[in-house]
């Protein structure tokens, strides 16, 4: 069945569903929550699969942006088939719109509705009518770097607390709001855990928690860890760090175990950068000089020796080098699978 062309009736040809509708469906008809992406990409079925559920609400948001531009520009066109034209029109419009304080949506904010269409249309990047939109640099992150609208209506003296515990977790908001008195592992609990889950019959959760349990080997001298569900679904024990440790730890303890931890947590709290900040820490924390690694790999095309160990950084970072397996000690703590997101999104002042 087409996708743009969903009707109501096999002989009714007067009533067509409307375009929300329309889109709700296709969206809808490609949830698959819990399912493995990796494989997915093996089989080259991932085209038509949305598998985060914090996905599937960020492109359906954005997708009901599109259609109320359709709504009130072209009330003619009645199915996403004959909307797909004006695709790049919006995108182009939504580049070119600017706030009562002459600001444009961030690059960031055009490339998530960019892909939120290619979603819904199945439109690939090789596809003439992609829309490649600005390249999302550091700079462009507004947030985290200057002194901000929202920012005048956070208190970092009452949000102290929230600050330091951020800081010290690097959690995301959603992790943050989830947060309960359970999710606190001990080292021993840790053990515990490992030996218990080796010792069942394997099955691809308990895999996936052994291989989250082992990665808290990488951080040396950590106590405490806490056990996260992010993105995806996707298993990990962020380890706790800083001079706030104890006061962390003294307030997981504090609050009973099926309760939240965080009753409430400020919108306007800047927890990307908190998690930036986290990021950064742990990185110094284990990475090496530059010179002090070796250069191990030959450059079959050059004959010169250089290390493989070694990250060089681009966009407006360009030339920046940083140390490859610290990058995956901050990225592991962070809950991203590629240590690249670490390096352009995360760890900074270095």
């Amino acid at each position: 069945m087409d996708k743009g062309c969903i009707t109501m009736g096999r002989r009714d040809k007067s009533y067509s569903i409307s375009l929300h509708d329309q889109a709700y469906k296709v969206l809808t008809g490609m949830q698959a929550f819990g399912e493995s992406k990796r494989e997915a990409v093996k089989n080259g079925t991932d085209r038509d699969k949305i598998f985060s559920a914090n996905t599937y609400k960020t492109y359906w948001k954005h997708t009901k942006y599109f259609l109320d531009w359709m709504k009130q520009n072209h009330p003619e066109v009645t199915t996403l088939k004959k909307a797909k034209p004006f695709v790049k029109e919006w995108l182009q419009s939504r580049v070119e719109q600017v706030d009562k304080d002459g600001n444009h949506l961030s690059a960031w904010t055009i490339q998530t509705e960019a892909k939120a269409l290619s979603k819904l249309y199945g439109i690939q990047p090789d596809d003439p009518d992609y829309f490649t939109p600005p390249k999302r640099n550091r700079e462009d992150i507004k947030r985290s770097r200057s002194t901000t609208k929202r920012d005048r209506h956070f208190s970092e003296t009452n949000n102290d607390e929230l600050i330091k515990f951020c800081e010290g977790t690097g959690l995301r908001r959603s992790e943050l709001s989830k947060l309960k008195g359970n999710d606190l592992m001990s080292v021993e609990r840790i053990e515990l855990a490992i030996k218990t889950f080796e010792a069942k019959e394997p099955s691809s959760y308990h895999q996936r928690l052994l291989d989250a349990l082992y990665d808290t080997k990488m951080f040396e001298g950590t106590k405490y860890f806490l056990y996260v569900q992010g993105k995806g679904g996707r298993i990990r024990f962020s380890p706790i760090i800083g001079e706030n440790e104890a006061a962390i730890v003294k307030r997981i303890q504090g609050t009973p175990k099926d309760e939240k931890v965080w009753q409430y947590v400020n919108s306007n709290a800047d927890i990307h950068g908190y998690r930036a900040e986290y990021a950064t820490a742990i990185y110094k924390q284990h990475a090496r000089k530059i010179e002090d690694i070796p250069y191990d790999r030959v450059n079959k095309g050059t004959g010169k020796k250089f290390q493989s160990d070694v990250y060089t950084c681009r966009k407006d970072e360009s030339g920046k080098k940083l140390d490859k397996k610290a990058m995956l000690v901050a990225s592991k703590a962070l809950g991203h699978n590629r240590i690249c997101i670490v390096a352009d999104n995360y760890i900074r002042g270095l």
